[in-house]
């Protein structure tokens, strides 16, 4: 099968690439396999090769070797604003596909898109629904209440989730795209918002061979000296982006409540730091909390610490989570993240009703700081559940239903 796949960058440091690199590479090792990869920029992608344009021999024809399976079409970008930068995308991939078709004879039997990138997808992954999001942000984007510096950056985050929005009721609606939502919860609000006649749920997996317990405890002792924790520290960790929707302001305010205790919180990722600054002094646990950047090695975090805690106000699916009980660590996590439609609550995680009440997040964090009996208990649970939902199992789904995408579209009148 010849597939397009569309998504502006792919990496592993972002759940939405890091599915789609985790995709790829499996779909390369099967025997009808063929993939052009459509991005500005492809990172920590095995087996790609880039596409030589005028080299038929080599891209187009030759393609029984796995290293020849994924090829990349390097489409443009541009700097500036990302408003600016995602319209730039929007149509520079258009333009590259149909350069390919009319000049080099490109012929696709589906395109597959991660998200919002074209209006013609045959399939999409849908990773997060704009339409529920937005409602969910809409507090935080008021001008009301706002200093007038963060204007700019609120217009700009309005004009960029409206832009989305009406594309999504453009694109989700069509009949003849298929979508597969990350989790049923997302399924459920592509029904609530754009009533699509079948939508398959194929949830996020983990690779076990690099996130599993023997790793992180053989990493365990240089973490956590790198990161400065003592023996007696409790360290809890928070992985992503956009503090605000990963819940960290409740999660400072929870920790402020069980200050006997002996924990640390590892914030890993990159947002504004100045208001959650403030709240940290506000509430006396200046040495108590550390920021992190991002790292290619994720296990080293995973091995300093002795819980993960995921708040989230909404996250579509919530990869560390389940990246962590691959590790063998009790984690927290929201009823509002797609990761705690596999965990049973008391069982294999602490599942929060309502991650914004405080109280409920700081009695779930003083149990597991005070009772090593229900943390062992947790850890080796979610072992086996984690298992049971891995990158294979994934891509081998998502393989089946685009290769029904396609015999569906060839079965359909021109």
């Amino acid at each position: 099968m010849r597939i397009a796949v569309i998504s502006p960058f792919l990496d592993r440091s972002h759940g939405t690439e890091r599915c789609i690199v985790e995709q790829l590479e499996r779909f390369a090792v099967e025997p009808d396999a063929e993939i052009h990869i459509y991005a500005q920029q492809v990172q920590d992608l095995r087996g790609v090769t880039r596409y030589k344009y005028g080299n038929p021999a080599r891209s187009d024809r030759d393609c029984s070797e796995k290293s020849n399976r994924l090829l990349w079409h390097k489409v443009p970008s541009i700097r500036g604003p990302h408003l600016l930068q995602y319209i730039f995308w929007f149509f520079a991939n258009r333009i590259c596909r149909w350069w390919d078709a009319a000049f080099h004879n490109a012929k696709y039997d589906l395109l597959y898109s991660a998200g919002i990138n074209a209006t013609d997808a045959d399939a999409i992954s849908v990773h997060v629904v704009f339409h529920e999001f937005y409602r969910q942000v809409l507090p935080q984007l008021n001008f009301r209440g706002s200093p007038l510096a963060t204007w700019p950056r609120l217009a700009h985050r309005r004009v960029y989730y409206r832009l989305i929005m009406a594309l999504e009721n453009r694109i989700y609606r069509r009949t003849t795209t298929s979508l597969a939502a990350i989790s049923a919860s997302t399924a459920a609000l592509l029904q609530k918002y754009f009533h699509p006649a079948d939508t398959r749920v194929i949830r996020y997996g983990v690779d076990v061979q690099v996130f599993s317990v023997p790793l992180r405890l053989a990493e365990r002792a240089t973490a956590r000296k790198q990161f400065n924790l003592s023996t007696e520290d409790f360290a809890l960790l928070l992985i992503g982006n956009d503090w605000r929707t990963k819940g960290l302001a409740a999660l400072l305010q929870s920790l402020s409540l069980i200050r006997d205790l002996p924990w640390k919180l590892l914030v890993v990722g990159k947002d504004v730091r100045d208001p959650y600054d403030k709240m940290i002094r506000d509430y006396g646990i200046t040495d108590r909390v550390i920021f992190l950047p991002t790292s290619s090695n994720v296990m080293q975090f995973y091995a300093a610490v002795d819980a993960y805690v995921g708040p989230s106000l909404e996250d579509a699916y919530g990869l560390p989570i389940i990246e962590a009980m691959a590790c063998g660590l009790p984690v927290i996590a929201s009823s509002r993240a797609g990761a705690h439609e596999i965990i049973t609550g008391g069982s294999d995680g602490i599942i929060l009703r309502d991650p914004q009440n405080t109280q409920e997040l700081a009695t779930a964090l003083r149990s597991l700081i005070a009772n090593p009996t229900l943390r062992a208990q947790l850890g080796s649970h979610a072992i086996r559940t984690a298992q049971n939902h891995t990158w294979d199992r994934n891509a081998q789904a998502t393989w089946e239903w685009l290769k029904e995408v396609a015999r569906n579209k060839k079965a359909r009148p021109a």
